[in-house]
């Protein structure tokens, strides 16, 4: 019958091994700290995003053209 010894009392090859069987995978999680940008921060991108969103082209407007006879 084998003996009881701890983890931190068995050789570094052996604490290796049981250490990648405690191991376990994240799956389709990724444990990446994600963070929120600040709203008060300055976005260039967002307010490019703004001026297209806003321009008349995106809102499918016609144009109106003056046609003189």
């Amino acid at each position: 019958m084998d003996r009881f010894v701890p983890i931190g009392k068995q050789s570094k090859k052996k604490q290796k091994e049981f250490n990648a069987k405690q191991r376990k995978t994240w799956g389709e999680f990724s444990p990446v700290t994600r963070t929120v940008p600040s709203g008060k921060a300055y976005n260039r991108k967002k307010l490019k995003a703004d001026e297209r969103r806003n321009s008349r082209d995106f809102r499918n407007e016609p144009a109106v053209f003056c046609l003189a006879d």
